[in-house]
């Protein structure tokens, strides 16, 4: 029977024996009866191999999960609901197990469908893909696969179980808005309310009205899902099914301190110290906010712990401390769930094991073996003002729902501790009840275009379960009419739907569009690639010294985009060299994640007839690279007001100074930059000399003079234009431009 009539048999109302190559026998509603028989066979009905003996030892594992306990009840929730709406704690096994029973219940392949499972973070994508091609005993990046940013382990002919960023189905919805590829499609880690998961809840609350043969299933580990109930039920009388999983959590005692903490880095740190030295075995898990200050803590930890064992090998046993951040290579990831170090001495005390993580070990990872949790209180989190155009990266203290999750950590195996470095009075008054979703605190640019290009015009009124500021809302309606992504009517422009096929920022995409023009495609990519990873360059607190030389080396003095494409040209040119990015103190990680970047953008150019050029002559390509940076980023310029060396920004006329990080030699009148910093003041960093004469060219709406406030920018930009009147320049090329993409 064809996979399309055994489907259109199992959803009619008779209770048909339907036959399956794979399974031989599949009743309409399957029941865990009739599969468990299945998974514990002898032969692997995906792959129609032997099951190895791991598989055998991975499911008893299995079945010790809460989840599998209840494997029934799920079952028969989804037979009888096309929605479903889970919550169970982390650790319950909903990410690896519910993902498998769909796929022996829903039997995608015989359909030629996929199974979808959403993450918030790259981290959990990959290392959950890679365990449940283990518990499935099939190969990774065949019938199980996972898709993150710039990286695809999949394979279009067998992959059935697909994990993958949410940010990843969101893209694939703009070439397929049914997203008729899949039949089951889960979001995990909803909780976390990320931009992306929010919008894709808002699209397929209204693609299975339409879909009646997609189901979905919303997952979370929080018990706030009444939100989630009502948004996908029918009415407010008609709630969305919950289906509730039990953690398998012990008793946690939580200790507050009796003042806050002045330094919570050297805080963590020493409450780490004190738990090695004077608590019972058993692995600590520290909560610290960004890749440098967790690489920083690793380093300090194990040097303290090694004097520690050589003080007093009797009192302590060896300490091995690993870190963990979205940007670390799978490999080193894995290194988590190593098992704590062997005493030194067979009657010593035993090892240790710490893992300093961000917010990513909150819900998306369970770490067995975790007893004692340190919390300092903080996580960095994207915020965004509309008002001056500014998005930043701000260490922001966590919410009640994150301290009682991370305290939950310490429960998992026994009776565990978490130690939080703040006050109790801080946790009861001064932390909100539930983080504020991504999507009222971040620029919201590139998903008004992902949106148009979806087909979806009325942006105020579509069915956001929090919908976002207006004024956010309309800053991004008007950065994208200002790169001409959008017409005057706000219809999306041929440019703008051109734009919405590169996985970046709109601004990024445009730089990439416009820079065949001006004949540095080639050299444009690399800059994109640099500019879309993490920072390259090392700094060890130990050697500054060192470290600031070895830059200056590589440093290009015209600024600091030309700088990344030296380090991305010595790197390919030196990659036989051993050690040559150690030396150089450069981030081998980066650098390779940068290449990889880079090659993903290269294919899309070429999908879409982009030409990758170069010219010769120095001085010729950076005035085009420069060129091609301000028709994306000319929106991101500032002009030095004054000699004692501050900048205004356009527009916002707000008050910067240069990064100290910057490599500009001298500091130009007007320089365009990427991002925006604030520490003790505010700064502009990864920042580049411009010609002001290139904004009236490249950009002549948003440089129209009569928009600007008086004062030296604006007496600067008519001083030009006046003069170029009188020397019969004008828009030309502008004009052209915009005729190209009409």
């Amino acid at each position: 029977m064809a996979p399309t009539t055994a489907n259109k048999e199992l959803r009619s109302s008779e209770n048909l024996v339907v036959k399956d190559p794979f399974f031989g026998f599949l009743r309409r509603k399957v029941t865990a009866k009739q599969i468990l028989p299945v998974m514990t066979g002898q032969v692997n009905p995906f792959n129609k191999t032997s099951f190895s003996a791991a598989y055998k030892s991975i499911l008893d594992s299995r079945k010790k999960l809460p989840v599998f306990g209840q494997k029934h009840e799920f079952y028969e929730m989804y037979s009888n609901n096309q929605v479903l709406i889970m919550v169970g704690e982390t650790g319950s096994g909903k990410t690896t197990q519910i993902p498998q029973f769909v796929v022996y219940s829903d039997l995608p392949h015989t359909k030629g469908k996929i199974v979808a499972c959403a993450q918030p973070r790259r981290v959990a994508a990959m290392s959950v893909a890679k365990r449940v091609a283990e518990e499935m005993d099939v190969s990774l990046g065949k019938e199980v696969g996972y898709t993150i940013r710039f990286e695809d382990m999949t394979d279009p002919g067998t992959t059935f179980l697909k994990y993958m960023t949410d940010g990843m189905l969101l893209r694939e919805a703009m070439n397929d808005p049914l997203l008729q590829r899949y039949s089951t499609i889960i979001l995990d880690e909803a909780h976390e309310r990320t931009l992306a998961t929010d919008i894709l809840m808002g699209l397929l609350k209204s693609v299975i009205k339409r879909r009646p043969d997609l189901k979905l299933i919303v997952m979370s580990a929080t018990l706030d899902a009444l939100k989630f109930q009502k948004y996908f039920g029918r009415d407010s009388d008609n709630l969305a099914p919950l289906f509730k999983v039990p953690g398998r959590t012990h008793p946690v005692e939580v200790f507050y301190t009796q003042e806050p903490e002045q330094d919570f880095v050297e805080s963590a740190i020493r409450t780490v110290l004190m738990i090695h030295r004077a608590e019972e075995p058993g692995d600590i898990l520290l909560f610290l906010t960004g890749e440098e200050q967790i690489e920083d803590a690793c380093r300090k930890i194990k040097l303290e712990a090694d004097d520690l064992l050589n003080q007093d090998p009797d009192l302590v046993g060896p300490l091995t401390c690993y870190p963990l951040y979205s940007s670390l290579p799978p490999q080193q990831q894995q290194r988590i769930f190593d098992k704590a170090p062997s005493p030194r001495t067979p009657n010593g005390p035993p090892g240790r094991k710490v893992v300093v993580s961000t917010n990513i070990a909150e819900t998306s990872l369970t770490i067995d073996g975790i007893v004692y949790v340190v919390d300092p209180g903080f996580s960095k989190q994207k915020v965004y003002n509309p008002r001056i155009r500014v998005e930043s990266l701000t260490e922001q203290p966590i919410s009640k729902a994150s301290a009682q999750q991370r305290a939950g950590r310490a429960g998992r195996t026994r009776p565990g501790k978490c130690f939080r470095l703040y006050t109790e009075e801080a946790f009861m008054k001064e932390l909100e009840e539930q983080s504020h979703p991504e999507i009222l605190r971040c620029n919201l640019a590139n998903t008004v275009l992902e949106l148009l290009q979806l087909g979806i015009k009325d942006l105020v009124h579509f069915d956001y379960i929090d919908a976002p500021a207006p004024e956010t809302l309309m800053r991004a309606l008007e950065l994208l009419h200002y790169l001409a992504a959008l017409d005057d009517e706000g219809h999306i422009t041929p440019l703008g739907s051109l734009m919405a096929s590169f996985p970046t920022d709109p601004q990024l995409a445009k730089m990439l569009i416009v820079s065949p023009e001006f004949k540095c495609s080639n050299e444009v990519l690399s800059i994109a690639a640099m500019l879309s990873v993490p920072n390259v360059w090392l700094r060890p607190p130990n050697q500054r010294r060192e470290a600031d030389a070895a830059k200056a080396l590589l440093t290009v003095p015209d600024g600091d985009h030309l700088t990344l494409l030296n380090v991305y040209n010595n790197y390919m040119q030196n990659a036989h060299i051993k050690n040559w990015t150690w030396d150089n103190y450069l981030s081998a990680r980066a650098l390779s994640q940068a290449d990889n970047v880079r090659t993903q953008l290269l294919r899309i150019m070429e999908r879409n007839d982009l030409d990758l050029v170069s010219i010769d002559d120095e001085k010729k390509l950076y005035n085009g690279i420069k060129q091609a940076l301000v028709c994306g980023f000319f929106m991101q310029v500032a002009h030095k007001e004054g000699e004692q060396g501050s900048y205004l920004t356009v527009k916002d006329n707000q008050v910067v100074a240069l990064h100290p990080s910057c490599g500009l030699d001298v500091q130009p009148e007007w320089v365009l930059f990427n991002e925006f910093a604030f520490t003790t003041r505010y700064y502009i960093r990864t920042v580049t000399s411009i010609k002001p004469q290139w904004l009236l060219e490249h950009a002549p709406t948003y440089y129209e003079l009569g928009s600007f406030q008086d004062g030296g920018m604006k007496r600067a930009l008519r001083a030009l234009e006046q003069r170029r009147v009188v020397s019969g320049g004008g828009g030309g090329r502008k004009a052209k431009k915009q005729k190209k993409f009409a």
